[in-house]
């Protein structure tokens, strides 16, 4: 019998399988996929020579998070920063994030400057304190109080920027509202706008990176770290029930409703009920578009964003991602990560590639390309004359490249304040399923959603602590 099997091999699952191996555990992954990597793999679509982040393109978490530092992936990982960390189009007037708050707090200019610097720079002065305690479960006593403290007053200071004061703030509230915007549906609680703080806050302290050759870098990076301390990954393989495996210990990276359907007859009857029935986000369509030429955007600037955020003002931001909800919108807010800016490798010679996605209802299959493809029209005319490809994946798509995103919601479920404290359960070991030797450990387990391997990185130690009284991993010979 091996000690640990891990199902599902994204960054969560592979960071499990590295943790329970450098404590000296027989880990055995299986992917029911081709390859590796989840949310974070880089491929080719449709024969093209160009390759394309299926999921996160732009990396600001794995530059916060104690899992990469201590799994060895910011060495193993060429990181590009830009200098622009993302810009927010509002209509003629841009706002710029430069990864230097001070620039930014300069080209914002005035008040907006002003109440900008005031949200973010205590944060920004804490990042290392405040990441520690954001990329966690909530529950858990705070290893620093006083960055808790500094987080929560900014959080009420950012929903009075976007809700109450945007149109006097309109450059600072709108840069805000497009991080708030990353996660979907329009919350206007807490939950929405520290998330949003937390995302603006890492654009001026280690800033928002590419990796080079794309986000499969970051995976590969995790695996070799398993592999390297004896775990086995095993790809194009399904499990259907964990009576399959022969394991003491199963971690699933998986969605939450997987999780229940895998160990159906092993939970508890009203957490195997919760995990099924979990509250989802609204889902997501993408387009690849493969260019002859940069984006001709009317504002040079934008040419040396890492992101572009497509919207407006904050009320027409919070307006676009609520309709998201239910009916979607014609004109709704936009991501746009432009990576072949920084990474030649994304694109044969003299082309591009950009990555451009937007909210929509959950399972829809509604295709947005003309929608996506008009609005970046019009903040670069000229941009439809240059496209030579453009692949379109619908929330539906989503869900078919990677079966945790259910109905296309990249969250792992819904980020309001009660899905973000009920991960899967209201517990300070959120990860333990109330089974032996079964853990949760997906982004529908805390910390969350984002490439940052952290859901993993706790999950196993969970697992370590529980099932067998290690303590300190690191220092099992």
């Amino acid at each position: 019998m091996i000690d640990v099997a891990v199902i599902g091999a994204g960054p969560n699952g592979l960071a499990a399988a590295a943790v329970a191996a450098r404590a000296g555990l027989n880990v055995q992954v299986y992917e029911a996929n081709e390859s590796i990597g989840g949310a974070a793999r880089t491929q080719s679509l449709d024969g093209s020579e160009a390759i394309f982040d299926l999921g996160s393109a732009v990396h600001p978490m794995a530059m916060q998070s104690p899992a990469m530092r201590e799994l060895g992936v910011h060495e193993r990982v060429d990181f590009i920063t830009p200098d622009l960390s993302f810009a927010h189009v509002i209509d003629d007037r841009t706002a710029y994030a430069y990864r230097d708050l001070e620039r930014t707090v300069e080209e914002l200019g005035g008040e907006d400057g002003q109440i900008y610097r005031r949200l973010v720079q205590p944060l920004v002065n804490q990042i290392d304190q405040v990441s520690d305690t954001l990329l966690n479960t909530l529950l858990k006593v705070p290893s620093h109080p006083l960055a808790l403290a500094s987080f929560g007053a900014a959080t009420l200071g950012g929903m009075g920027l976007k809700e109450l004061l945007g149109a006097k703030y309109e450059r600072a509230a709108a840069l805000y509202s497009g991080c708030a915007a990353h996660v979907a549906g329009g919350s206007q609680g807490p939950a929405n706008a520290g998330a949003g703080l937390f995302l603006a806050a890492t654009a001026h302290a280690k800033g928002w990176p590419i990796p080079r050759g794309g986000s499969q870098a970051i995976s590969d990076a995790l695996a070799a770290e398993a592999t390297a301390h004896g775990a086995q990954i095993h790809t194009g393989v399904r499990v259907n029930h964990i009576d399959e495996l022969s394991a003491q210990n199963i971690l699933f990276d998986t969605s939450a409703e997987e999780a229940a359907k895998l160990s159906a007859g092993h939970l508890p009857e009203q957490l195997s009920r919760a995990l099924s029935t979990t509250r989802r986000s609204p889902g997501s369509c993408l387009v690849h578009f493969v260019l002859s030429e940069p984006v001709p955007w009317l504002d040079p600037v934008l040419a040396t964003a890492g992101t572009v955020h497509l919207g407006g003002t904050a009320k027409q931001v919070g307006k676009a991602e609520r309709a998201a909800v239910h009916r979607g919108s014609a004109t709704p807010f936009m991501i746009v990560s432009q990576p072949s800016q920084f990474d030649d490798s994304r694109a044969p010679e003299g082309q591009h590639v950009i990555w451009a996605y937007c909210h929509v209802p959950l399972d829809s299959p509604r295709d947005m390309r003309q929608e996506i493809q008009s609005m970046i029209q019009q903040a670069a005319p000229g941009f439809s004359e240059i496209i030579l490809e453009a692949h379109v994946v619908t929330a539906k798509d989503l869900e078919r490249q990677n079966a945790a995103l259910i109905g296309g919601d990249l969250s792992g479920g819904t980020m309001d304040l009660l899905g973000t404290i009920k991960r899967p359960r209201v517990s300070l070991d959120p990860w333990y399923l109330q089974s032996k030797g079964l853990y949760l450990i997906s982004s529908a387990a805390p910390p969350g959603p984002s490439v940052h391997g952290m859901g993993g990185y706790l999950g196993a130690q969970s697992m370590l602590k529980r099932e067998y009284r290690i303590k300190n991993w690191k220092s099992v010979k």
